[in-house]
């Protein structure tokens, strides 16, 4: 178990800090990050010299209030700053266009190169806008910063400013008891070392290139899905459509073995989504995985441990973003299970029906995320069947046919579970053998396009922060 945090304060960090006794300035980093800056023989210059825009280049926004809407005509993708840190962008909420468009808000429009902040609650935590976020909306917890490209490569600003340098340093400024909270001002005169041209464009050529991939592994799952999809004669279901459809006012349902009372699972409207994949030609779920595995994970005691002794461990939230976050766990004290094999898909098992929640979503677990374990809070879903590999299953699972199945297919009051034995009969489209392969060909290259966009950022950060290390 990790001992308690403790850290020895420079009598000159009290004077610099205003003689503040509350721990966060001096726990969080930031006074060594300036003390090597400083030590660094570069110019500096003052983040708020670099920006260009709205208020100087570094804003989040007004507070306002938020009518979504269902149809992508009238709406538009909206995100907050749990959602920016999303891989899978397809599922965002829709904000009035109306809204988002009038002069109050339209500033709050997100552009390629903009580095985003979480100014709000968890503080700190960071994404680069790549240039599928075109177009999106934030909210007023995202603190954005656009830089001056005249000045400084986008880049190479978002890497020091994710680097362990810039991140103590944004932090710094963190105010409140219960909900933390940054301002624009907090992070305007924070310094940035300027190295010559040729490593800043280095470094900018980097981010860059990893924007690109991310973009790059949305449109090839999205594709991968429209494929299937198409291929099976099938429309898919958006919040729009699924609204639109007939009311469940009341239904009657001849019950012969009940395995429950409950009338949601035997929603006509998933029926007749359903309808169209038997139509097609179809497989249950629980024959795929008869030789495969179809099981939530195994319930644990977590036994927290060093990174250096221990294993990552990824719970339903963190699944879904595009770099993980969670404790670390010693594995010799947990079951076998917390692992997945290659072209696991996990769907998060546990939770709510709001339309924004993460239950009933899948991920694959594939690359780079083969070394994390898992909470139990995921449906294992293991292919036996060599017809359908982990990829062409995630593929279906992630459309919105297979998620309204899903959410159809639950138990629990407020809290959801997934009915296992439900799940084991719903239909997946069984196509030809050269389509499946194509659709899994498309889900394999853009999650090996995500795991390079993990590498080639992480280099970046590497290099500043070699070169900062190294410097000072």
């Amino acid at each position: 178990m990790s001992g308690p945090k403790w850290k020895a304060v420079r009598a000159a960090w009290l004077e610099e800090g205003g003689r503040r006794l509350d721990c966060n300035p001096y726990m969080s980093g930031a006074l060594e990050a300036r003390d090597a800056l400083r030590q660094l023989k570069v110019r500096k210059d003052a983040l708020r010299t670099l920006t260009v825009g709205h208020a100087g280049g570094i804003y989040n926004g007004p507070m306002f209030k938020r009518n979504y809407v269902e149809s992508p005509e009238h709406g538009v993708p909206f995100i907050s700053s749990g959602s920016m840190l999303l891989a899978d962008l397809s599922t965002l909420p829709l904000l009035r266009r109306k809204d988002a468009e009038s002069s109050r808000l339209s500033y709050l429009r997100l552009r390629p190169g903009m580095t985003l902040i979480s100014c709000s609650g968890t503080i700190g935590r960071m994404t680069y806008v790549r240039p599928d976020m075109d177009g999106i909306w934030s909210s007023q917890d995202v603190l954005k910063v656009v830089p001056d490209p005249e000045r400084i490569p986008p880049g190479y600003l978002y890497a020091f400013l994710s680097s362990r340098y810039g991140v103590p340093l944004v932090v710094s400024g963190t105010y409140g008891a219960i909900i933390q909270h940054i301002e624009p001002e907090h992070i305007e005169d924070i310094e940035i070392p300027r190295f010559n041209s040729n490593f800043e464009l280095e470094i900018n050529d980097l981010i860059q290139s990893a924007a690109r991939l991310r973009t790059n592994f949305q449109g090839g799952i999205n594709e991968a899905t429209r494929k299937l999809l198409d291929y099976a004669g099938l429309d898919d279901c958006p919040p729009d459509k699924w609204h639109s459809l007939q009311p469940e006012i009341s239904f009657s349902e001849n019950i012969s073995i009940s395995r429950s009372m409950r009338a949601s699972n035997y929603s006509p409207r998933v029926r007749h989504l359903l309808s169209g994949v038997l139509e097609a030609g179809s497989v249950q779920l629980g024959e795929i995985c008869r030789d495969g595995y179809l099981s939530t994970g195994a319930r644990f005691k977590r036994i927290d441990c060093e990174p250096s002794e221990g294993v990552r461990l990824v719970g339903q939230k963190q699944g879904f973003w595009l770099q993980p976050e969670g404790r670390w766990i010693s594995p010799r004290h947990a079951p076998a299970g917390i692992f997945a094999i290659d072209e696991s898909v996990l769907i998060a098992s546990s939770g709510t029906l709001g339309e924004g929640e993460v239950y009933c979503r899948p991920i694959l677990v594939t690359g780079r995320w083969l070394d994390f374990a898992y909470s139990q809070h995921f449906l294992r879903v293991v292919s036996g069947d060599q017809r359908f590999s982990g990829a062409y299953l995630f593929a279906f699972l992630r459309s919105e046919i297979a998620f309204r199945a899903l959410r159809s297919m639950s138990t629990g009051s407020k809290q959801q579970e997934i009915h296992i034995g439900f799940v084991s009969r719903m239909p997946v489209p069984l196509l030809t053998s050269d389509k499946r392969a194509e659709i899994e060909t498309i889900v394999r290259i853009a999650f090996k396009d995500r795991d390079q966009a993990d590498a080639l950022e992480a280099k970046a950060i590497q290099k500043v922060e070699t070169s900062i290390g190294g410097s000072a």
